[in-house]
């Protein structure tokens, strides 16, 4: 069962907000009525009782859907961080309010998953020194092995020798 972990700086409860977005954006920070109907649409899944309003059980619901299994105060926290009126819920307006704000984020991190993919060369999720050494080589940067073993070092958090895509974001995503 995934959990979140909603201690870390580039946290999970912001990774899943994504799930928000079911399209996909362009850099504009201006809505087009197009785009105003796709997050209706969008909104609409996640109002399970159609009140107009996301609720954490309703969120709850569609998390679990996709496989995840946050836990209810997670759940709350993640409404909290949209919620700009106090109600408990997110409405259609604070929906809007959240994907404007959250559309330069979400081409970003688009960015880098595609440059993640392009070093991920067998597409196992994960990035090894040799997968690293090899793009390195291709591009006509010359460094020891030493040097890759210590960038891949420096981005695995977790200490298993190589570096998924979190890690790999956490790492460049600030960028």
């Amino acid at each position: 069962m995934e959990r979140f972990d909603l201690g870390r700086g580039n946290n999970d409860a912001d990774t899943y907000l994504s799930i928000f977005s079911l399209f996909q954006a362009n850099s504009s920070q201006n809505l087009s009525d197009e785009q105003i109907a796709e997050f209706k649409e969008s909104f609409g899944i996640f109002d399970k009782n159609g009140d107009g309003t996301i609720s954490t059980k309703e969120l709850g619901m569609v998390m679990r859907s996709m496989g995840k299994f946050p836990s209810a105060a997670e759940l709350e926290q993640m409404i909290n961080e949209v919620d700009g009126d106090g109600s408990g819920t997110i409405d259609f307006q604070e929906f809007l309010s959240m994907m404007k704000h959250n559309q330069g984020s979400r081409d970003e991190k688009m960015e880098v998953h595609e440059s993640f993919r392009a070093i991920d060369k067998n597409g196992d999720g994960f990035i090894t020194v040799g997968e690293l050494r090899q793009v390195m080589a291709n591009i006509g940067e010359n460094a020891s092995y030493e040097e890759i073993q210590e960038m891949v070092k420096v981005a695995d958090l977790d200490g298993n020798g190589k570096v998924n895509f979190d890690e790999y974001f956490a790492v460049l995503g600030s960028k």
